[in-house]
């Protein structure tokens, strides 16, 4: 039997257990959410704590790397950038491209080394050609044959070489004169013959002559007979009268030795009564005869220079100044020039600007020229020596 009040007391004191138990609980729980805070919060510092280590240990290990030799430090290679062996490759197509490509750089090496050994060799004979090519190598010299025909022949290295600059060359009324500094230093011309007429020498001297050569006399070409030209003295005695200076020339057909020195003693037989106004050289000269035969057609090149060199040692021993006259050809073709380099040249050639390579005293270079004092052609000479000087 409950007594009064008993069912209150027991439903009182439940709710408090309840709630004490609660409490509890709660308690507890707070006490595991602060455990489980602190743990992670001493986690994190660990965590952090090993960044900042990890971070000083680099730094410590960069600082160490810098304060090397600079020759310690590795440097990246080309070879090392080279990645592509980390993915497989099918080996027969590696094979067949490889195969294909040094073809290919083969194939280009030898076509380009090819064409390459083409081009010097078309370099090389185009070299040699001009070389060889006689009009441009300078060591060749053209001569027109009497037959016409051309002919290169080589310049001999021997022999002294004229070394007149042309573009000193001035013309004044059609008569050449060499100039240096504004001032002649040359001499003025004109051969003369019983063919050139009568000479007014008065007029050649004002036209501004300075020398005549005159031709003595000379050899018949096919009778061999020695004559006097028929206007020798009138022409050497008129030129003298009017101031000029004289030279002679004598047209030689000797055969031999002693026919040369006959003709040399004709010369200085006529020349006796003009010895002191001879002031230019006294020349020989041979040449052949157009469209016919003369006496020395069959003498060989030793002959004609040996009748030559005994004809102006002649001259010379009689106290004049001896020269030999000829053309291109004769001169370089039909005598030996290394036996007459003791002696002056008088060169013909009918040219603007001559190209015979050797030393020569005198020029011919026209036979149909204009002169005043001279009726008709008239050949005109320039000297680049000054005879009457010496």
């Amino acid at each position: 039997m409950r007594l009064p009040g008993e069912e209150e007391t027991r439903r009182t004191g439940l709710p408090v257990i309840y709630m004490i138990v609660g409490v509890s609980a709660f308690v507890l729980i707070l006490l595991f959410v602060l455990v489980q805070s602190n743990s992670k919060k001493n986690s994190g510092s660990d965590y952090l704590k090993e960044i900042q280590q990890q971070q000083q240990e680099e730094a410590e290990i960069a600082q160490m790397e810098a304060e090397e030799p600079q020759e310690n430090v590795s440097k990246l290679r080309a070879e090392d950038l080279d990645f592509w062996d980390m993915y497989p490759v099918d080996e027969e197509e590696n094979t067949e491209s490889a195969a294909v490509s040094n073809t290919s750089q083969k194939s280009t090496f030898t076509e380009k080394a090819e064409r390459e050994r083409e081009e010097q060799k078309q370099k090389a004979q185009e070299e040699q050609a001009m070389l060889n090519d006689p009009s441009t190598d300078g060591k060749h010299t053209l001569v027109t044959t009497r037959d016409g025909k051309d002919e290169w022949v080589l310049i001999s290295p021997y022999l002294a070489k004229n070394t007149y600059d042309f573009t000193k060359m001035e013309e004044k009324a059609g008569l050449k004169r060499y100039m240096e500094n504004g001032r002649k230093i040359s001499y003025v011309g004109v051969d003369i013959s019983k063919q050139t007429g009568s000479v007014n020498f008065a007029g050649l001297k004002a036209a501004g002559v300075d020398y005549v050569m005159i031709r003595l006399g000379g050899r018949g070409y096919s009778t061999g007979q020695i004559t006097l030209d028929e206007s020798f003295i009138e022409n050497i005695e008129g030129a003298i009268a009017e101031g000029l200076d004289v030279g002679v020339y004598f047209y030689s057909q000797a055969i031999n030795q002693d026919e040369a020195v006959q003709e040399a003693n004709f010369v200085i037989q006529n020349l006796e009564p003009y010895r002191n106004s001879v002031k230019y050289p006294v020349a020989f000269d041979m040449e052949f005869v157009a469209n016919d035969e003369a006496r020395i057609d069959g003498l060989s090149r030793e002959d004609r220079t040996t009748i030559a060199v005994s004809f102006m040692d002649s001259i010379k021993g009689a106290g004049y100044i001896p020269m030999f006259y000829g053309d291109k050809e004769w001169l370089i073709k039909e005598v030996d020039l290394a036996k007459l380099q003791d002696y002056d040249v008088w060169f013909a050639q009918e040219t603007d600007i001559p190209d015979y390579p050797y030393q020569y005293a005198m020029w011919q270079y026209s036979s149909t020229g204009v002169v005043n004092g001279i009726k008709g052609d008239a050949s005109l000479n320039i000297c680049f020596i000054g005879y009457s000087q010496r």
